[in-house]
């Protein structure tokens, strides 16, 4: 299709898992509503944002993918003919855990998952003591509306996933996110990080030509103020649309996906790669013990 409606959830989550599936299918059906083909989830939608600590406790919130979410969500898919992108925590075996995104087409199918490749480990974001780095390798699933390549927050600051969804030719990235700032943070200091993480996203969209679709979560969670600002931006990395940092938004934003074929005839990049000169890119880092 020429052109797709994507709508972005930005919402607020509780610490109860059914009470946060069931707020998101009625804000499916909301965006639905208003002319949402692709319905867009922030990163791990039914729960609070767990990896603040390191608890066993938190394993309980995993599932099966395909399972009990996934089941719900795709009879709301195929009821209102959308595609819906949600991100879950994943129970792959006893003691073996992802971080993944379901995608289900807009008749109620189960098209596959992406399971997270990069995986921090940082003050408030403990994720390595939770999931498994991905082995799915990167992902396009090819939907009733577009061919939607998916990735997770993290993945955001790669220039290299977002390539190599791209060049499987993906007509948009999307990205569900749970990122935020600490509440002891300083005002300048927030601004930096979210323009940063802003200005990652923009750039991919630049350098691959196509648009990019980044959705995240609002509210105060255990010290971290989920900063929202979900946004979307066209193959050129100029906005189109972004949310607020303390709301629970929806938004349709129409993408016209005829732009890259235009964006990547002016500006060839990919015609001009080098792609003879970058076998070390799969190096560590490049010294004398790599060479």
């Amino acid at each position: 299709m020429a052109k797709v409606q994507v709508g972005l959830v930005q919402m607020s989550c509780t610490s109860n898992k059914q009470e946060n599936l069931d707020k998101a299918i009625v804000k499916i059906r909301e965006i639905a509503a208003q002319g949402a083909q692709v319905v867009c989830l922030q990163e791990l939608f039914t729960s609070l944002y767990f990896c603040d600590q390191e608890d066993y406790e938190n394993f309980k919130l995993a599932e099966t993918i395909p399972g009990p979410s996934t089941d719900v969500l795709s009879a709301v898919a195929a009821e209102l003919n959308v595609v819906i992108v949600a991100s879950l925590f994943e129970k792959r075996a006893e003691g073996l855990y992802h971080n993944t995104t379901a995608v289900l087409d807009a008749d109620g199918t189960y098209l596959g998952k992406y399971r997270k490749m990069h995986i921090p480990d940082d003050p408030g974001f403990y994720e390595k003591f939770y999931f498994t780095p991905g082995d799915l390798g990167y992902k396009v699933f090819n939907t009733k509306y577009a061919k939607i390549g998916v990735l997770i927050c993290w993945d955001q600051w790669y220039p290299e996933a977002a390539r190599l969804t791209a060049l499987m030719g993906a007509d948009f990235l999307v990205y569900p996110t749970a990122i935020g700032w600490a509440t002891t943070q300083d005002e300048g200091t927030n601004t930096e990080q979210y323009n940063a993480w802003q200005t990652i996203q923009r750039s991919h969209a630049i350098a691959n030509g196509v648009p990019v679709v980044s959705i995240n979560r609002v509210g105060e969670e255990a010290g971290v103020s989920f900063w929202g600002g979900s946004f979307v931006s066209n193959p050129f990395g100029s906005l189109l649309y972004q949310a607020s940092h303390d709301k629970e938004e929806l938004k349709v934003v129409e993408l016209d996906l005829t732009l890259s074929n235009s964006y990547r005839t002016h500006w060839p990049f990919l015609r001009d790669r080098r792609i003879d000169s970058y076998s070390q890119i799969t190096k560590r880092y490049i010294d004398d013990e790599s060479i």
